[in-house]
């Protein structure tokens, strides 16, 4: 019992941790729930042409290829190289800004982190909150600061877009972008979901057959 209790705990530590680091939304009080929805294609293909018009000019995503990004979210490859390719000039290579970190680090007081595992590192829900909570603050070199991340080196990138839609509009962006960024930390999540469900399926078949071979093998034995 002791074994199932620790094998429980060790499963379940990463949803745990997860939770945790979605509550430090810093003055929120609550982090906002991120919709994400790894079967929403159209959600996710939105989030990828944002990520790549806002993000990747200057955040890497090495963790994620242009044809792996084109097979899973149903793109035609055609489209993304010509469309979406900003950051390199062949489709099997990794979305990776052009420009030096050693550059980056002197332009920015330190590189940009890379984005491809950032919802795993600190939730959906946070970095959700985080891209809806800049603010005006004339104190910080960019003019803004962050409700979630006080005193953010980052300016606020998505400042044109959020005047440029409706609030419900820019919420649903900012989700399919959050969206998109949960599919790059976890881009086998869909395929590990449907082989788990055929899994479970064979155990409980296999159960049957071994309760009654259990059965038969025992029933001399007193």
């Amino acid at each position: 019992m002791k074994k199932l209790i620790a094998f429980v705990l060790l499963a379940l530590s990463p949803l745990v941790a997860q939770a945790s680091a979605g509550g430090e939304c810093g003055e929120l009080k609550h982090c906002l729930h991120a919709p994400v929805n790894a079967q929403d294609k159209v959600s996710l293909q939105n989030g990828a042409k944002l990520f790549l018009s806002y993000c990747a000019g200057c955040h890497s995503a090495k963790y994620i290829r242009y044809d792996r990004m084109a097979n899973d979210l149903k793109i035609d490859p055609k489209l993304v190289a010509e469309y979406m390719m900003f950051t390199t000039d062949k489709v099997g290579e990794t979305i990776d800004p052009k420009t030096p970190s050693k550059d980056q680090a002197k332009w920015f007081g330190a590189p940009p982190p890379d984005l491809s595992v950032e919802t795993r590192l600190r939730s959906p829900d946070w970095v959700y909150s985080y891209l809806q909570s800049f603010y005006p603050d004339d104190a910080r070199p960019y003019g803004v600061n962050n409700k979630v991340f006080k005193d953010v080196a980052m300016p606020h990138v998505l400042a044109d877009l959020e005047q440029d839609l409706k609030p419900e509009e820019f919420k649903q962006s900012v989700g399919d972008l959050v969206n998109f960024m949960a599919y790059m930390a976890d881009p086998v999540k869909v395929e590990r979901e449907r082989i788990g469900v055929w899994v479970l399926f064979f155990l409980f078949v296999l159960l049957i057959p071994v309760w009654f071979l259990n059965k038969e093998y025992w029933k001399d034995v007193k």
